[in-house]
């Protein structure tokens, strides 16, 4: 493959849900080593870069547990729901493997080939912040992950869930969260000051690199030392001197040098997030004054400075974002919406299937 453009057009596809919308088409299981050619052609057609399928990793029983238990809040967009169409968050990572169901490593590694031969370039999650609760670090690694006291299971019930490790130890470890809202109940927080954690992620990035051509990082502005010790000051040590992304970003790229990085940023942290080593960071704010229609504050936008602008992901629509349509370029192609824009940066079209 060659290097990634200048100006990267990057598809997001719900990768579960496009398999099996597929699947009813044509009316045959089909996982990514199965995708017609030319659902691939249709793909190639868009003129954009990269695909990228989201929630490809494996999904554990508790992360599919966890869902099955709010099943009655998804009628209301689903009324014909099932608990066998929910399969858990793409976001509780049970392991950095490719799910079974999908097609699993074999499956994944013929799709990104044939996406390569259409001159495609394919992108992966990585959720640094945590893992789904039953994910074998929780297990073989409680110290990798932030453990709280017994009391805490009663004086933050939200924040934190117990377990047993390997030997059978009783361990209380704490949800993965930010600083702003209560703990996300699937998962389990990873400790980002454990200098082994930091270890253990470049051999997990450098072996997702091999699978694909870049990730795309979920929230990755939890990890910044200063905003993971507001959210758990008194759980974990004194800051490290080092940053948890400039530690993992560079030897990641000296194994694989065109692998690309870009992380969901909010709070305005992109800049500090480009500086750590990411190639582009979501452009949140511009899709918040787009969402509220705000022409001063976008044109105000638009006229900073280019080469910062360089480094910036445009996104009108996204899987856990409302739609910012306001009045900005946007056409419908009969795959999603396109965000027209000469801008410079990357730009990111949602998956429409």
């Amino acid at each position: 493959m060659t290097a990634w453009p200048n100006k990267p057009f990057i598809y997001q596809i719900n990768t579960w849900v496009w398999l099996d919308r597929l699947s009813r088409t044509y009316e045959m299981p089909l996982t990514l080593e199965t995708v017609p050619d030319d659902v691939l052609n249709e793909l190639a057609a868009l003129n954009v870069d990269a695909i990228w399928l989201m929630g490809v990793w494996y999904r554990s029983p508790a992360t599919r547990a966890s869902a099955l238990r709010y099943i009655h809040e998804y009628r209301g967009a689903l009324p014909d729901i099932t608990p066998e169409d929910v399969v858990g968050s793409p976001y509780a990572v049970g392991m950095y493997q490719v799910d079974g169901n999908l097609g699993g490593r074999t499956g994944l590694a013929n799709f990104r080939k044939r996406l390569a031969e259409r001159g495609l370039k394919l992108i992966l999650d990585y959720v640094p912040n945590h893992v789904a609760t039953d994910h074998p670090w929780v297990s073989r690694h409680p110290e990798w992950m932030v453990q709280g006291k017994p009391a805490d299971l009663r004086k933050r019930k939200d924040d934190f869930f117990s377990t047993r490790d390997s030997l059978g130890q009783a361990r209380v470890i704490a949800h993965g969260r930010d600083p702003y809202f209560p703990g996300w109940v699937d998962t389990a927080q990873i400790n980002a000051f454990n200098p082994e954690v930091r270890r253990a992620t470049v051999d997990l990035l450098k072996d997702i690199a091999s699978q694909c051509d870049g990730v795309r990082c979920d929230m990755a502005m939890l990890f910044l030392n200063d905003i993971f010790r507001r959210t758990w000051g008194g759980y974990v040590p004194e800051n490290p001197t080092t940053e948890f992304w400039s530690d993992v970003i560079q030897p990641v790229r000296e194994a694989h040098a065109d692998f690309l990085f870009m992380a969901e940023v909010y709070w305005d942290m992109e800049y500090r997030l480009l500086e750590l080593g990411f190639d582009y960071c979501y452009d949140k704010r511009l899709y918040d004054r787009i969402r509220d229609n705000d022409i001063g504050g976008i044109r105000t936008h638009l006229i900073a400075d280019g080469g910062y602008q360089q480094h910036l992901t445009r996104f009108i629509e996204n899987h856990d974002e409302q739609r910012a349509v306001a009045h900005f370029g946007l056409a419908k192609s009969k795959m999603g919406a396109v965000m027209i824009c000469t801008l410079p940066g990357a730009t990111l079209l949602h998956e429409g299937q």
